[in-house]
């Protein structure tokens, strides 16, 4: 935890901090700027206007989602506005960042080395500060549930904090069935998940150049998969990485229901569609949920993954689950 910031209370960054890569889906050069923000304002994001262009200022909520299919995308009645949402809010969720202003000079946010461990680095180089509210978390009261395609995501009670627990198959040699759990605190993040990189196949590679969609892949940025090898400059970070890059993913979508969870999320074969589906679920039902200001110390901070042999749709696949 940053010198200075309580728990319990909201935070921001003590300073702005840019970020410049490239864009995964549209492979153009993109800068995004984290901006400190008053208490209450949560996660803002903000597009300049650019040409002509009206600026356009979205709020990382649930309701603001416009598409899944590959990438968490935000808008509004005007359409898309920011893509690639994911490994920030993340990184910010991860980190207990409440209120923060996401600047995006472009159409979507860069993918950076595939991961969240860039924006983890820019906001550990300026640091936390705290602000003069108390932090208001959303607190799961009984279990919700989503089935699609076989696929499930299910947010249910848990009294430390929230808990991600991700399960993935894929019909791959060097995939199979992974299975991941772990209590999301900074520490936890940073170590065990903050690194994990997205990830797809080669053989998807040319249907998706002609769909007109990772334009900006490659060796550097993503764990490519071919038949028998890993193909990335890198190699693996983790011998899990896959399911663990999952979770980053699914704690980025879970931070659109608006506040910190208290709560469980099992997520099995999933993907961004049902990440907001069972968020949308979850702050659809009134009773299944409470605002909270008070969280109950973690017990555990700690991590765990099984390997198997399954099957599933390709990562870079339409998010079908």
């Amino acid at each position: 935890m940053t010198r200075g910031v309580q728990a319990g209370r909201q935070t921001t960054l003590r300073e702005q901090v840019t970020v410049a890569g490239i864009g995964i889906h549209s492979g153009s050069p993109v800068t995004v700027t984290l901006h400190p923000a008053e208490a209450h304002t949560g996660v803002v994001f903000w597009r300049p206007g650019i040409d002509g262009q009206r600026d356009r200022e979205l709020i990382a909520d649930f309701r603001s989602v416009t598409a899944t299919e590959f990438a968490t995308v935000l808008g509004d009645e005007n359409g898309p506005a920011v893509s690639t949402t994911e490994h920030v809010l993340a990184a910010l969720c991860g980190l207990g960042i409440d209120n923060v202003v996401v600047e995006v000079d472009g159409p979507e946010v860069p993918i950076m080395d595939g991961s969240a461990a860039p924006f983890v680095a820019a906001i550990d180089q300026v640091g936390l500060a705290p602000v003069s509210a108390p932090r208001r978390y959303i607190k799961v009261l009984r279990s919700v549930r989503v089935n699609i395609d076989g696929c499930y995501g299910e947010l249910r009670p848990y009294a430390h904090g929230l808990r991600v627990e991700t399960e993935i198959e894929f019909d791959h040699p060097l995939i199979g069935r992974q299975m991941f759990s772990i209590d999301v605190q900074p520490n936890a993040f940073r170590r065990e998940l903050a690194r994990a990189r997205t990830f797809g196949f080669m053989r998807d590679v040319t249907k998706l150049w002609s769909m007109g969609y990772a334009l900006g892949a490659s060796f550097e940025n993503t764990v490519v998969v071919a038949e028998n090898r890993i193909l990335s400059t890198e190699g693996m970070r983790f011998s899990d990485e896959f399911v663990r890059h999952k979770a980053v993913d699914a704690i980025g979508d879970l931070a659109l229901a608006g506040a910190p969870l208290i709560g469980v999320y099992r997520s099995v074969r999933g993907g961004h569609k049902l990440n907001h589906a069972v968020v949308t679920a979850l702050m659809s039902d009134a009773s299944a949920w409470t605002y909270s200001e008070m969280q109950e110390p973690v017990r555990r901070a700690r991590g765990h993954a099984d390997l198997a042999a399954g099957f599933a749709t390709p990562a870079y696949g339409p998010d079908l689950s």
